[in-house]
């Protein structure tokens, strides 16, 4: 029985939709009738819900492309988020006010954010039927799925799991994971990125966006089961530092929002593959009869991010936002260059979600040996 495959989906706002051309370029390397070969998938941000779309269908890999396909090609900001003028201007109204309010210890307008994303809430409850999760794990196509989250009250991060009945709950510093259904409200909390979109409450806790406090993403498809990981990643390797330049304009909001987002949604996962990559090196220099008396094994892993910035591409698509929300971004400087990495991960508009669906899947069809090397024709074992 060979090592059973898990997929890490990161976070990222409008950006998971490059996740969608990387599967998209799987399923077409794969046979057309290939069940999803990942027995493992978990899912973080936006990320979380390509994976849940994945897991329902488990049975056909390409059936749940064609379902994330028909998703991301079509958005617009209004299926995420209120864009019209009223809803976008009344809830950042609030936002301040309760702001003002809560610095004077008035704890009053506490549960606006930002914008208003119940329009997602609707979308997901309309074209999710997340019955069907079940039924890919009692078939056998699926092992485990998970989604994580961030408590603001725990400070923990949170991956909620469904899986087969072998697999147990964790607990190590500053992350678990729990058994449970997954519904609605884990998609909303781990996709609620801070400031923007509003904590949601799953039983005893507010929980946002599963990317703040993620010191180990990769560490929960190995405890749901994975020996092989493929992660399709948001930012780009650096394999040499930055240059320096020498800048004379004061940091903008919009460009320091950005920064911190990007600290959110791609640092971590940098320093945990550092640290997978060191551990297997380790492992490596151990001679093969002592391995099995020692708690670590080499764990595969595959990486696939885009090779063009996407902040760069965000600013060719900026224009194609509703007015209100580049009125209200444009007051932060968000629609300066400098800023279009906080564009990138509100832009929800199809231009930009084509655009990056089209470099997945090129990215992808460019690694078509080596993916295949990894799946191993996509013949491994589910049980």
């Amino acid at each position: 029985m060979q090592k059973k495959i898990g997929l890490i989906l990161t976070g990222g706002g409008a950006r998971a939709a490059y996740q969608v051309g990387v599967l998209k370029a799987i399923a077409r390397i794969l046979p057309r009738t290939a069940p999803n070969p990942f027995a493992v998938v978990c899912g973080t941000s936006a990320g979380a819900i390509n994976a849940v779309a994945l897991a329902m269908n488990a049975d056909n890999l390409r059936t749940g492309v064609k379902y994330l396909l028909g998703f991301w090609k079509g958005f617009h900001a209004e299926n995420i988020y209120r864009s019209d003028p009223i809803g976008v201007f009344t809830n950042a109204g609030l936002w301040l006010a309760g702001w003002l309010l809560s610095s004077m210890g008035i704890n009053k307008l506490n549960h606006v954010s930002l914008l208003d994303n119940s329009p997602l809430k609707r979308l997901l409850t309309e074209t999710l039927p997340l019955d069907k999760i079940q039924e890919s794990l009692d078939a056998g196509f699926l092992h485990a799925l998970g989604i994580t989250a961030s408590g603001y009250t725990s400070e923990q991060s949170v991956t909620f799991f469904q899986s087969q009945k072998d697999v147990q709950s964790w607990q190590r510093a500053y992350r678990l994971g729990l058994p449970t259904r997954i519904g609605i409200d884990h998609l909303l909390a781990s996709s609620a990125i801070p400031f923007l979109f509003p904590a949601v409450r799953i039983n005893r806790e507010y929980f946002g966006d599963g990317s703040m406090r993620q010191i180990a993403p990769i560490s929960s498809a190995l405890h749901l089961g994975a020996k092989r990981v493929l992660i399709i990643g948001m930012g780009q390797s650096r394999l040499e530092p930055p240059k320096r330049i020498r800048v004379n304009n004061y940091p903008s909001l919009a460009q320091i929002a950005g920064h911190a987002l990007n600290s959110i949604f791609l640092d971590s996962m940098e320093v945990d593959l550092e640290r997978l990559r060191r551990i297997n090196h380790t492992v490596s220099l151990v001679h093969e009869e002592r391995r099995s008396h020692t708690p670590l094994g080499h764990v595969d892993v595959l990486v696939i991010e885009p090779s063009q910035p996407i902040d760069k591409i965000a600013r060719r698509y900026s224009s194609n936002l509703p007015w209100s929300i580049r009125f209200m971004l444009r007051g932060l400087g968000a629609m300066r260059s400098s800023g279009a990495n906080l564009v990138s991960y509100l832009l929800f508009e199809k231009g930009f979600c084509r655009a990056l669906i089209e470099l997945g899947y090129q990215d992808a069809m460019n690694r078509r040996e080596e993916i295949l090397a990894f799946l191993d024709s996509g013949s491994e074992s589910r049980s």
